[in-house]
């Protein structure tokens, strides 16, 4: 059993807890298994893991419903309540974030998605916590491009764990750039998706775009940077906390990870999972939780991440 604070942000408590339609209610009538309890502008929740980021996914809905709308109701509110409110909150054509190579339109396709679009509006760190498929890290990608493009920032920085799944780098053949590429593969599949092969191998050699492991942020600065930290769930305590300092001037933050895919050992505790709870109240922060709703790719994916739930 774990605990966890979820603050009501971008809404007016009052507006959560005194609607016209008892909210707490339907929530703690369809989550049986968590304990809901308000306390001033958030919520005390008890229960597993993987139960409370589904209720913090159905949290972030309605908020976004509320703000985005005049009223609530009880059709629309148990849609969203029993994930069936894709549809009710999301505009139909998904949001263009760019236009990458041939002009092919780089789309925030889901809901959770374009919540991590609006997230960057308005703050200098985003953190973006689901499964696999959601689009977590392409979307970050996107929007680091999007801020290259625009001058927002000078340069990229991808980084992600070095070593996951109990996998060693000192056994891959080849130099240290041979042993890091597999790793760092999803990262380059999105950028030649956004930027041109030429133009992308010219950022890199110049240093605008750089692809390094988390290790070598360390005693660094990272100012006019769009930083994206892939695969944090595989973070240490130490290692999050070294990273989420290494925020410089003019710079923006993505934390994406996925907490059902932790490869740390057992006496060990994710950092990711640690900074989901320490960083909820603070200004200039959000996060987003993303579910099997935001996947985009083959449609069993979906289908396998709801079978593996289920069995929790």
């Amino acid at each position: 059993m774990e605990k966890f604070e979820y603050y009501i942000k971008d809404l007016h408590p009052s507006d959560f807890f005194n609607s016209d339609i008892d909210i707490l209610k339907s929530l703690k009538k369809f989550y049986k298994k968590i304990k809901i309890i308000p306390r001033g502008d958030k919520l005390l929740l008890e229960g597993e893991n993987t139960d409370i980021l589904k209720l913090c996914v159905v949290l972030d809905s309605l908020i976004y419903f509320m703000r985005h709308n005049e009223d609530l109701n009880e059709s629309n509110l148990n849609q969203i309540i029993n994930g069936k409110g894709e549809k009710l909150l999301k505009p139909n054509t998904g949001r263009v974030i760019l236009y990458g190579n041939n002009k092919k339109k780089i789309k925030a396709h889901t809901l959770n998605q374009i919540k991590i679009v609006e997230a960057f509006e308005n703050n200098d760190m985003v953190f973006a916590i689901g499964p696999a498929g959601t689009g977590k890290t392409y979307t970050g990608v996107a929007l680091a491009v999007k801020a290259l493009k625009n001058k927002d920032v000078k340069r990229i920085i991808l980084t992600r764990p070095a070593v996951e799944a109990g996998e060693n780098l000192g056994f891959l053949p080849g130099d240290l750039k041979d042993k890091l590429d597999p790793y760092m593969q999803p990262l380059y599949d999105a950028l030649k998706e956004m930027i041109q092969d030429e133009k992308l191998d010219d950022y890199i050699n110049r240093g605008i775009i750089e692809i390094a492991p988390l290790a070598y942020m360390r005693g660094r600065t990272l100012d006019n940077a769009f930083v994206i930290l892939d695969e944090a769930q595989n973070t240490t305590e130490n290692q999050m906390k070294m990273f989420l300092t290494r925020m410089g001037k003019k710079a923006k933050f993505m934390i994406t990870g996925d907490t059902g895919q932790i490869d740390l050992p057992k006496s060990s505790m994710s950092g990711l999972k640690q900074a989901n709870v320490l960083l909820q109240k603070i200004d200039g922060i959000d996060i987003v939780y993303l579910d099997g709703s935001d996947v985009i790719r083959h449609k069993l994916v979906r289908s396998i991440i709801d079978a593996y739930n289920s069995k929790k």
